[in-house]
Formats: structure tokens, sequence, C-alpha cells
């Protein structure tokens, strides 16, 4: 009676496998965390086979609660630009390295000098930045020589996972992508790309799009877990390409946008299109692109502050932050606490905070961080939009973009929805209503409808996205009286990152001596 599919979630704290129906309602989740480690200053890492031991109980626990009968196909989304590399049984050679890692700074500055910086961008879609694997393989080609010439294979989060559950060397365009090691316009490994990381092709796994058959599970893996050998494994997505697809974010005029630890917001473009506004990934549904935005320090700068000032919660903070008139009575902050991607991909950047004074309190620097993430938010978005507008126009020969070149709907997610004072503001930076998604769970949403369409229960991942997406439940709007000042204000926030750019690469330089 196979009328489950489990949707397995590997972000960098944890794998969740997720039971879901056909309609999208979840029946049982698992969860089994694993740790992270910071051997030395810029060096993030993990041991891929504490992530097979997670996926092991995981699965095992959904096996067992809703029984193998019951489950049609398995799908994964995962952290993205995370890998490891293997020998041929599989066994990974090194720690997996984090998209947190930022050891390749260096490689970065030489491969954007050899192959020329827009150029890297234009192949790959990714502005020339430390976090895809392009660079971190670059770094082992210089470093480890030997174990990289070694390896069998590099593979991601997604590859490690399907290898070990079905013995195939084989990932998703979707997973593989955000490595930049991708022609990311035709989704196929491209060979200036690969040989500048100092791989060989055969060190490749095979690509297939998502939503496609990677292979059965085994029998001795299923016998590990309670489920039945064959169980198709469907290849997935990204966690972030996932997210959007779960968010039901699968065409032309819909945005989504993840309120977490981190600001994450994309986009979906009919064509190709490059800049350094936004990151190009190839799309979950296997058709098209998303075009998507990340400001690394989003809502973790909400407990960075209850920390700092000693504050009892971050519900107190914004409590009293209600009653601070927008605009924070002059304050400004720029938050880049983590450097800054798009647009600039500056890793050298620092937050600011601007007009600081003697009447300034906790909740004053409550609701201007709020209002520096949106600030960003709208600027990313506003470059990103316009250019999927524009691409969308030039492909269908017409300029039916909609009203202002903004989506229609721009869905809401995350633990920042639940900040309603952050809600009304972004809503009005924005100047557009925002509607609040109440799915938890969306990027293992998003890879339980890949392996829903693959199996033949839909015709395709968007009809998948349309019947397993729950409906927004709450809608923000914006406050009229808050819109022309904080567009005022906008305008002076998008001269800060040039204003202090230099400063911040002094105090670098000084900080290394």
């Amino acid at each position: 009676m196979d009328d489950v599919v489990i949707g397995i979630d590997a972000s960098t704290t944890a794998v969740k496998a997720i039971a879901f129906t056909r309609d999208g309602k979840e029946l049982f989740q698992a969860r089994e965390a694993y740790s992270l480690s910071n051997p030395r200053p810029g060096h993030f890492e993990q041991d891929a086979e504490h992530w097979w031991t997670a996926l092991l109980g995981a699965l095992k626990q959904v096996a067992e609660a809703v029984g193998a009968a019951r489950v049609a196909a398995i799908a994964i989304a995962h952290q993205r630009e995370t890998f490891t590399l293997i020998d041929h049984a599989g066994k990974p050679l090194i720690p997996a390295i984090l998209w947190l890692d930022e050891r390749a700074r260096p490689q970065v500055i030489r491969l954007s000098a050899e192959l020329g910086r827009e150029t890297i961008r234009d192949w790959n879609g990714k502005p020339p930045d430390p976090t895809p694997a392009l660079y971190a393989i670059a770094w082992l080609a210089e470093h480890q020589p030997q174990t990289l010439d070694d390896a069998a294979a590099v593979v991601d989060v997604h590859g490690f996972f399907v290898h070990r559950l079905t013995g195939r060397l084989v990932t998703s365009t979707a997973s593989a992508d955000p490595l930049g090691l991708l022609d990311v316009k035709n989704g196929t490994w491209h060979p200036q790309l690969v040989e500048a990381a100092g791989l060989r092709p055969d060190q490749l796994p095979r690509l297939v799009s998502p939503g496609a058959f990677c292979g059965g599970l085994g029998e001795s893996v299923a016998r590990l877990i309670g489920l039945k050998a064959g169980t198709p494994v469907v290849a997935g997505a990204g966690d972030g390409q996932a997210m959007g697809l779960g968010m039901g974010v699968y065409g032309d005029g819909k945005n989504y946008l993840s309120l977490g630890s981190g600001i994450v917001s994309g986009c979906y473009s009919r064509g190709i299109t490059t800049s350094d506004a936004f990151r190009t990934l190839v799309s979950p549904t296997g058709s098209g692109f998303m075009l998507e935005t990340v400001l690394r320090s989003g809502m973790q700068l909400v407990d960075w502050i209850v920390r700092t000032t000693g504050s009892p919660s971050a519900a107190a903070l914004e409590k009293a932050a209600v009653g601070v008139a927008a605009g924070s009575e002059g304050l400004l902050v720029m938050p880049y606490w983590a450097g800054v991607m798009s647009p600039y991909w500056d890793g050298a950047a620092r937050g600011a905070i601007v007009g600081l004074s003697l009447d300034h309190e906790p909740k004053h620097l409550f609701r201007a961080v709020l209002e520096g993430i949106a600030f960003e938010q709208a600027i990313a978005s506003e470059a990103m939009e316009t250019q999927a507008a524009e691409t969308q126009a030039a492909q269908t020969q017409a300029a039916e973009t909609l009203a202002g070149g903004k989506p229609a709907a721009m869905i809401a997610a995350g633990g920042g929805t639940n900040c309603a004072l952050l809600m009304r503001i972004m809503a009005s930076v924005l100047e557009r209503p925002l509607s609040v998604s109440p799915v938890n769970e969306a990027a293992a949403l998003g890879a339980a409808m890949l392996a829903a369409s693959a199996i033949g229960w839909f015709a395709s991942p968007e009809t998948a996205a349309e019947a397993m997406a729950a409906p927004p439940t709450r809608h923000v709007d914006p406050v009229d009286g808050l819109v022309s000042g904080y567009r005022a204000r906008k305008a002076i926030y998008r001269d800060l990152y040039q204003a202090t750019r230099e400063t911040h690469v002094r105090l670098e330089a000084l900080s290394k001596v």
C-alpha cells in the first residue's frame, strides 16, 4: 500500500527523515544530529560517516513508525557546497569540507585572476567566493595533492548518500550545481572548471536531473533500516532549492523568503541569467533556473543582541522596540557580521552600526538590526526580480512582467516569521504583502515532491508542488505610514557598504599582523 514518500533533509546540524502523504501532510519525523568541527580558524569540517550513521538511524525510525510496505520512494535535500572525497569502496578520505569553510580565499583570488572573475560567474552562475566547493578542491590540489589524486570521486552530500544507499555513483544536477563545477546553462560538468579544481573527469559522479531515478535501495542497507530492497531513491536538490519548491515556488510570479539564521530568498527564471546581485542555480524541477540571494547574518543577529545586551529574551526586546519610531532614532545597521555574499561577495566586510548616541538603548539597536536586514533584502530582491523579469520578457518577446516588476507573491517561512515587528518592517520596506507559509520542513517536503512525481503520483514536480504545498496561513501588509520614510532610509543604506569598505579591508590587514 505504498502511500508514503520519505523526504530527507541533511542539514549542517542533523539529518531529518520525514514521511509525507500524497497531499503533503507530515506523518512522522525522525531527527539524528551530528557535530561540526572547527580545527583551526576558517576551517569547518564534519565526518561523513556521522552523516551516514544519522541517516540510517532516522530512516530506521521512519520505517518502524509507518511500515516498510507504505514507503514508495525516497529523495534527498541537503546542505549545499559541502563535499568529501571517497575511495572506490565509498570510504571518506578526508573530513568533509563545509560550505562555511573559508580556507580557500587565496584560491578564489588565484582562479579569478587566471580564468576571469566574470567568466567563472557566467560559466557556473556563482560569483567567485569561498562558498562553492570549486575553490576548496583547488586548495586540496595545492595542500593535499596525493589525497586528491588517489580519490575515486568527489561527492556532495547527495552523491555520498546515493552511493551508500544504492551502490551507484550518481548525483542530481540540482545538488552538484552549488559545488561550482557545473556549466549551469547546460547542467553538465564544465571541463575548464573541473581542470581548474585539479580534478579528473573520471572522479565525477554521473549527473541526472532532479526527480530522476538514481537507483534502488540495496539489500544490505534495506535490512539495516527495515525498508524494502529496491525502494526507489530519487534525485533531489540542494536544501535552498528544495525549500523553495516545498513552499510552492516553482514558476513565474512567486518568490520565497526564508527568515532563518541566515536570510535566503529566491525566484524562478525561465532563462539563464547571471549577475553579482544573485547566484544562479539549477531549478529543483529541472526546468529553468532559480535566482538566489543570501545574507549570512540574519536572525542569528537577534540572538547576538540578546546575548550582548544581557536582555532577558528576544520577545522582551521586540516588545520594547515596538515603541521605537521607524528609523530607530537615527540608528542604521549594516548586518554583515559574517561578511557579505550577494551583491558584493566580500568576505572581509563586517557589520556596521552608524549613528549610535548616548540616547540609544538595546531596544533601538534591536529595531535597527531588523530594519538593516529588511533594507538589505529589499535591495537584493529588487536586483534579482528585475533581472528575472527582463529575462522572461526577452524569452517571450513581450513585456508581460508583473506590476512594478515585482512577483505577485512573496512567500515567507522560517523562525523570523514569528517576529511580528520584523514582518511589519519587512513588508513596509519591500513595499509588498508577505504571505506566511505554515510549512516547517520545506526542504524535506520539496524532496518528497520530487519523489512523488518520480513514481507517477503526479505528472511533474510542478504539479506535485501544486498538490502538496500548504497554502499560506496568514498575510502581512505594508504599513502605509512607514513606506515613504523607509524608502528614504533605504537610499542612505545603499551607500553604507562603499563608505565602510576600505575601513574593513584595513582592519582585516591589521588583524593578520
